[in-house]
Protein backbone atom coordinates (compact mmCIF):
# COMPACT_ATOMS: atom_id res chain seq x y z
CA UNK A 1 0.00 0.00 0.00
CA UNK A 2 1.34 3.33 -0.73
CA UNK A 3 1.74 5.64 2.14
CA UNK A 4 -0.91 8.42 2.40
CA UNK A 5 0.58 12.05 1.51
CA UNK A 6 1.87 14.39 4.57
CA UNK A 7 2.37 17.30 3.21
CA UNK A 8 0.54 19.32 0.16
CA UNK A 9 1.34 22.23 -2.20
CA UNK A 10 -0.47 24.56 -5.06
CA UNK A 11 0.82 25.37 -8.67
CA UNK A 12 -1.27 28.96 -8.91
CA UNK A 13 -1.92 29.54 -12.94
CA UNK A 14 -2.81 33.00 -14.13
CA UNK A 15 -2.37 34.24 -17.86
CA UNK A 16 -0.06 31.36 -18.73
CA UNK A 17 2.49 31.33 -15.62
CA UNK A 18 2.98 29.72 -12.58
CA UNK A 19 3.00 31.29 -9.05
CA UNK A 20 6.80 29.86 -7.75
CA UNK A 21 8.25 31.29 -4.67
CA UNK A 22 12.00 30.89 -3.12
CA UNK A 23 11.69 29.36 0.25
CA UNK A 24 13.15 31.39 3.32
CA UNK A 25 13.73 28.47 5.82
CA UNK A 26 14.57 25.20 5.79
CA UNK A 27 13.54 22.57 4.15
CA UNK A 28 14.48 23.54 0.78
CA UNK A 29 15.81 27.01 1.64
CA UNK A 30 16.51 29.22 -1.24
CA UNK A 31 15.37 27.07 -3.70
CA UNK A 32 11.87 27.19 -6.40
CA UNK A 33 9.45 25.32 -5.60
CA UNK A 34 5.45 26.05 -5.05
CA UNK A 35 4.01 27.34 -2.06
CA UNK A 36 2.61 24.91 0.37
CA UNK A 37 3.58 22.25 3.69
CA UNK A 38 2.74 20.12 6.08
CA UNK A 39 -0.56 17.89 7.52
CA UNK A 40 -1.51 18.79 10.39
CA UNK A 41 -3.02 16.28 12.59
CA UNK A 42 -6.90 15.88 11.65
CA UNK A 43 -6.75 17.87 8.28
CA UNK A 44 -7.14 16.37 4.60
CA UNK A 45 -4.72 17.14 2.12
CA UNK A 46 -7.19 19.44 0.26
CA UNK A 47 -7.92 21.11 3.58
CA UNK A 48 -3.95 21.56 4.44
CA UNK A 49 -3.42 22.73 0.84
CA UNK A 50 -6.22 25.79 0.95
CA UNK A 51 -4.64 26.52 4.76
CA UNK A 52 -1.21 26.37 3.85
CA UNK A 53 -1.71 29.19 0.86
CA UNK A 54 -3.68 31.26 3.21
CA UNK A 55 -0.46 31.16 5.70
CA UNK A 56 2.34 31.82 3.17
CA UNK A 57 0.03 34.34 0.56
CA UNK A 58 -3.01 35.37 2.15
CA UNK A 59 -4.93 34.13 -1.04
CA UNK A 60 -7.86 32.17 -0.98
CA UNK A 61 -7.99 29.12 -3.15
CA UNK A 62 -11.14 27.20 -4.73
CA UNK A 63 -11.62 23.81 -6.31
CA UNK A 64 -8.07 22.54 -6.00
CA UNK A 65 -7.14 20.00 -8.56
CA UNK A 66 -4.68 17.48 -7.64
CA UNK A 67 -2.28 16.93 -10.17
CA UNK A 68 0.13 14.46 -8.99
CA UNK A 69 1.35 12.80 -5.67
CA UNK A 70 5.36 12.39 -5.83
CA UNK A 71 8.07 11.80 -2.96
CA UNK A 72 10.72 13.90 -1.74
CA UNK A 73 13.78 14.71 0.48
CA UNK A 74 16.01 12.11 1.94
CA UNK A 75 14.54 8.54 2.14
CA UNK A 76 11.57 10.25 0.34
CA UNK A 77 10.00 11.66 3.87
CA UNK A 78 7.58 13.69 2.22
CA UNK A 79 4.99 12.25 0.39
CA UNK A 80 3.62 15.54 -1.83
CA UNK A 81 0.15 15.95 -2.92
CA UNK A 82 0.91 18.62 -5.97
CA UNK A 83 -3.10 20.75 -6.62
CA UNK A 84 -3.30 23.25 -9.23
CA UNK A 85 -5.78 25.72 -9.66
CA UNK A 86 -6.74 29.20 -11.60
CA UNK A 87 -9.22 29.55 -8.98
CA UNK A 88 -8.00 32.01 -6.15
CA UNK A 89 -8.57 35.66 -4.70
CA UNK A 90 -7.37 37.47 -1.97
CA UNK A 91 -4.39 40.43 -1.71
CA UNK A 92 -1.12 38.64 -2.06
CA UNK A 93 0.87 39.08 0.75
CA UNK A 94 4.02 36.59 1.12
CA UNK A 95 4.78 35.85 4.63
CA UNK A 96 8.35 35.78 6.17
CA UNK A 97 8.31 31.80 4.70
CA UNK A 98 8.50 33.46 1.27
CA UNK A 99 12.69 35.30 0.30
CA UNK A 100 10.69 36.02 -2.92
CA UNK A 101 8.18 35.06 -5.34
CA UNK A 102 7.67 35.48 -8.98
CA UNK A 103 4.89 34.68 -11.79
CA UNK A 104 6.74 32.39 -14.09
CA UNK A 105 6.83 31.24 -17.62
CA UNK A 106 7.38 27.54 -18.13
CA UNK A 107 10.07 28.28 -20.11
CA UNK A 108 12.11 30.03 -17.55
CA UNK A 109 12.60 27.05 -15.18
CA UNK A 110 15.86 26.20 -16.00
CA UNK A 111 17.78 28.77 -15.12
CA UNK A 112 16.53 28.64 -11.37
CA UNK A 113 17.39 26.39 -8.85
CA UNK A 114 14.25 24.39 -8.06
CA UNK A 115 12.99 21.67 -5.90
CA UNK A 116 13.53 18.03 -7.39
CA UNK A 117 11.59 17.74 -11.00
CA UNK A 118 9.85 20.48 -10.50
CA UNK A 119 9.39 21.00 -14.50
CA UNK A 120 7.62 17.92 -14.98
CA UNK A 121 5.21 18.89 -11.83
CA UNK A 122 4.69 22.02 -14.08
CA UNK A 123 4.05 20.40 -17.04
CA UNK A 124 1.19 17.68 -15.10
CA UNK A 125 -0.36 21.05 -13.41
CA UNK A 126 -0.95 22.79 -17.16
CA UNK A 127 -1.98 18.98 -18.36
CA UNK A 128 -4.98 18.80 -16.02
CA UNK A 129 -6.03 22.29 -16.00
CA UNK A 130 -6.27 21.72 -19.87
CA UNK A 131 -8.38 19.09 -19.08
CA UNK A 132 -10.88 20.76 -16.90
Amino acid sequence: MTEQPNAASVGLVRDGKILLIKRAFAPYQNLWTFPGGRLEPGETVEQCAIREIQEELSLTIRNPKLAMVQSLGRDEQFRLAVFTTTDFSGNFRPSDEIAAHMWADPGTLPALRTTARLDDVIRECFKILQQS
